[in-house]
């Protein structure tokens, strides 16, 4: 995740794009995380002709080191569900459901024989959850396209921070755990030293010290 300071402001007047992240200090200091959907796996999906919609909500994928397939969900080759597919980029599209595992990204894709446009697949992005453990998307795993509650960031230094698992089993160590989302700031409870822009309906996170 990447951030960088923005300067105070007494409430969260503007929202950033659905996949970001923002994080406030009590100080007056605020943190905006730039967080696409998804840690996003470095691949490419690659149309296998299963489904009358590529990757459509409930089929499933294949893992590889440069791209995925989708295989049938009985396929001893299937390794993630989707659980929300959604056209377009994850910029302008709504957000993954909370315990998104990863993000994969659809390029478009237009067969040249394909004269009627039927064999055609729209650039999109499917939400993607693992079938077996681990589940980063899980809440206090660390990792996952989106930050809810349950999880944790540390301080990473020049108003910056990162999420990490809540165990302590990653290299940092969480420093703050998001309780709650709410609505605004103002609904947090008295505990809260650090802000969190999740998105959606209810985009502030209320963090508190570990």
């Amino acid at each position: 995740m990447a951030y960088r300071l923005l300067p105070p402001t007494p409430a969260l007047a503007a929202l950033a794009a659905a996949s970001a992240a923002f994080a406030a200090l009590l100080s007056g200091c605020q943190g905006h995380a730039d967080t696409p959907v998804g840690n996003a796996r470095p691949a490419t999906a690659l149309p296998s002709g299963y489904g009358a919609q590529f990757l459509a909500v409930g089929e499933c994928s294949s893992f590889g080191t440069t791209s995925f397939t989708e295989v049938p969900c009985t396929s001893e080759r299937a390794a993630a569900r989707v659980a929300a597919r959604y056209d377009g980029t994850t910029t302008d599209g709504p957000l993954c459901p909370p315990t998104t595992d990863f993000v994969l990204h659809i390029s478009e894709q237009r067969p040249q024989d394909d004269e009627d446009g039927d064999g055609a697949i729209p650039q999109g992005y499917a939400c993607m959850r693992n079938l077996e453990p681990p589940h980063p998307g899980d809440p206090g795993a660390g990792g996952g396209p989106r930050t809810i509650p349950g999880d944790c960031v540390y301080d990473s230094g020049g108003g910056q921070v990162r999420e990490t698992a809540c165990d302590g089993s990653r290299r940092r160590k969480p420093q703050y755990e998001v309780t709650k989302a709410v609505t605004e700031r103002s609904a947090c409870p008295a505990s809260t030293v650090l802000y969190v822009e999740l998105g959606g309906r209810r985009p502030v996170g209320c963090a508190r010290p570990v």
